[in-house]
């Protein structure tokens, strides 16, 4: 189905969705256009990783649509709305321990392989190209988030920010339209954090766009071409930062008095 929301990247209209009596969102409408940085930010249990697993196919909203490059995907299965081009991290880091950081990179671009499960088996020279190509592609990812001297050190092996970054080299390796960062700086270091910052206005001026759930105001704030705010599940704010940090409902909520912007 075709929306009037071509001109978007992702489109939330109305979305609700209730645990039991819980309102996890309700009526949420947030737009994303391409090639910007859209953080949504909020206080724990405000709605923001719900919001997430809505657009990624994790979970389906009860009420609303989610509309991605001008088509509802709402009740889509993740591989189906990853396959179009939209790519996550996790709160919890979600890694392949047993693997190094290399293979944990390579699983994220096999989503793009092109060779059937015969193919792979029989080592057909097409098949090979294509191995190394995904070899070349991991690498890179590596590279842009500076891991690539831990390439064959297991993943498990590494400290939290070490595998944050790991594990947006993963979701970069699927060459995403869209990439979800839910809490990207949480264990990172000051150094690790200003390095995000470069990597996520890289992104965005290579034309990726990011959605970004972050507690990190300083980096949210920095970042951000434009901030929603959800509260208990509502939306009581979207605009650009200025307008966010001075919005009274959004100080009295999540800011507080004390944040200077």
């Amino acid at each position: 189905m075709v929306s009037l929301s071509e001109d978007l990247l992702l489109d939330l209209v109305k979305v609700s969705l209730a645990f039991g009596g819980l309102k996890a969102l309700e009526e949420v409408s947030l737009s994303v256009p391409p090639g910007m940085v859209k953080a949504v930010i909020g206080p724990n249990g405000a709605g923001k990783t719900t919001l997430f697993n809505l657009a990624t196919g994790f979970l389906s909203p009860q009420e609303g649509r989610v509309i991605f490059k001008g088509e509802e995907i709402q009740g889509r299965p993740p591989h189906a709305i990853a396959a179009l081009g939209v790519a996550r991290t996790f709160q919890l880091v979600q890694l392949f321990d047993r693997m190094t950081v290399l293979e944990n990179v390579m699983v994220g671009r096999h989503r793009l392989s092109r060779a059937g499960l015969l193919a792979g088996a029989l080592r057909l020279p097409g098949t090979r190209r294509e191995e190394k190509e995904i070899h070349r592609q991991a690498w890179e990812a590596l590279e842009f988030v500076g891991l690539m001297d831990r390439a064959h050190q297991s993943a498990a092996t590494l400290p939290l920010g070490l595998k944050r970054l790991l594990e947006i080299a993963r979701a970069l390796a699927a060459a995403p339209t869209l990439l979800l960062l839910d809490e990207p700086a949480s264990g990172l270091d000051t150094v690790e954090t200003e390095r995000l910052r470069e990597m996520i206005l890289a992104l965005r001026d290579q034309g990726i766009t990011i959605l970004l759930v972050e507690h990190d105001m300083s980096l949210t704030m920095e970042v951000a071409d434009s901030i929603a705010v959800l509260n208990y599940g509502r939306l009581i704010a979207d605009g650009p930062p200025r307008y966010v940090q001075k919005h009274p409902e959004v100080i009295a909520a999540y800011l507080g008095t004390d944040w200077q912007a």
